[in-house]
């Protein structure tokens, strides 16, 4: 099992990123392979299940998760947003906070626990650098189209 945690500050308001950050499909866009399908009705909320399905073929597997905390952000008030991983293969969370920043812009803070159930934690350090990479740029994707 791996942590990481990733920042960003961005030239948005609070709301923005947090539209950006939380709008599950849009995820499915900016990670290769992946396509996000979210399971319960909107809008999103305490309960909201979604599923991230990546590869291709019969190396494909599905990371479920489910939204346990959802407090978007209000008037310079922080958001955070934690999700439980619950699929077959990919267990964890992860939590992504927006938080007033300076001048007026926009503090991300993405912090995650991963583990690849079939995956030794010899493998850890590949891991957290393979998922440092994908999901910073995930989040910068994410932050950069509107």
């Amino acid at each position: 099992m791996v942590t990481f945690q990733l920042e960003r500050t961005v030239p948005l308001p609070l709301e923005e990123a947090w539209r950006r950050l939380t709008a599950w499909p849009r995820h499915g866009d900016v990670v290769p392979l992946t396509r996000v399908t979210v399971v319960t009705p909107g809008p999103t909320r305490e309960g909201t299940v979604f599923v991230a399905r990546s590869g291709v073929g019969p190396l494909a597997f599905d990371d479920r998760m489910e939204v346990t905390v959802w407090c978007p952000p209000a008037e310079d008030e922080p958001g955070l947003v934690r999700l439980e991983k619950r699929g077959r293969i990919v267990l964890g969370w992860a939590e992504i906070e927006v938080r007033p920043g300076p001048g007026g812009r926009a503090r991300v803070l993405w912090r995650e626990e991963l583990r690849l159930r079939p995956l030794p934690s010899l493998f850890d350090p590949v891991l957290r650098t393979a998922a440092q990479v994908v999901f910073g740029r995930a989040a910068n994707r994410l932050l950069r189209r509107p």
